[in-house]
């Protein structure tokens, strides 16, 4: 991949979906270029597109025309065994609900994204310590997730996020189940690994939140509306 060429590379992109007789579009025409180490939010209300943008951008959904390019990767010549190596490899996900297992215990959680690449059981064991310490919970490996407070299991979704070295978070409204307390220690998670050279894209409804970003992307009704950088 050349060096000037954008980590992500979205152009004229359009998803359709059908129900019935009736087609919603819920992308129009979107051009987004986002490169390695920046921190954009972006941002919408409910409805608005930013969702299925989220799944385009991490190769969960692909779109109806246009070109999706990730690391130099076109997205619609992917099959699905290499759009999942995308997401096993590059992307790190942070969900709203956690989707940790919970039957499993933090270290155990943590550990999933390795298992799916393929590493050995020391290597694995090793990366998941680093990931858990990164978030402060070195102390907490063999507690699942109904022993943790909400906040402790954000942390363990973003330990688990870490531990397969993606280029890219993506994190999907990573405050919104959280009290404001735990709100802010996430948050000042995200600009720590932002300063450590970390490529993060937040999705989220709140204003404040995608502030916090170094640069907002505003979607309403599929399209984009504002793309400006903060501060």
């Amino acid at each position: 991949m050349e060096a000037n060429k954008p980590f992500i590379d979205m152009r004229n992109i359009n998803k359709v979906y059908t129900m019935g007789e009736v087609e919603l579009n819920a992308l129009k025409n979107i051009n987004v270029s986002i490169a390695k180490r920046e921190f954009v939010a972006i941002v919408g209300p409910s409805g608005s597109g930013k969702s299925t943008l989220m799944n385009m951008i991490g190769c969960l959904d692909v779109p109806t025309s246009g070109e999706y390019y990730i690391n130099g990767n076109e997205v619609g010549s992917l099959d699905e065994d290499e759009l999942a190596e995308i997401r096993n490899f590059t992307i790190g996900f942070i969900f709203q609900g956690f989707n940790l297992l919970p039957k499993l215990t933090a270290l155990e959680n943590v550990e999933l994204p390795l298992v799916y690449q393929g590493k050995e059981k020391n290597y694995r064991y090793e990366r998941v310590l680093r990931a858990l310490e990164k978030v402060g919970l070195s102390d907490r490996l063999h507690h699942k997730p109904s022993q943790l407070s909400g906040g402790q299991q954000q942390r363990v979704a973003i330990a688990r996020a870490l531990a397969g070295d993606p280029t890219l978070i993506l994190a999907d409204e990573p405050t919104g189940n959280l009290d404001s307390k735990s709100g802010v220690e996430v948050m000042k998670m995200l600009h720590e690994l932002h300063d450590q050279g970390q490529t993060i894209v937040l999705i989220t409804h709140d204003n404040d939140i995608a502030l916090q970003a170094k640069r907002i992307i505003r979607i309403y009704d599929g399209e984009i509306v504002e793309d400006r950088e903060v501060g």
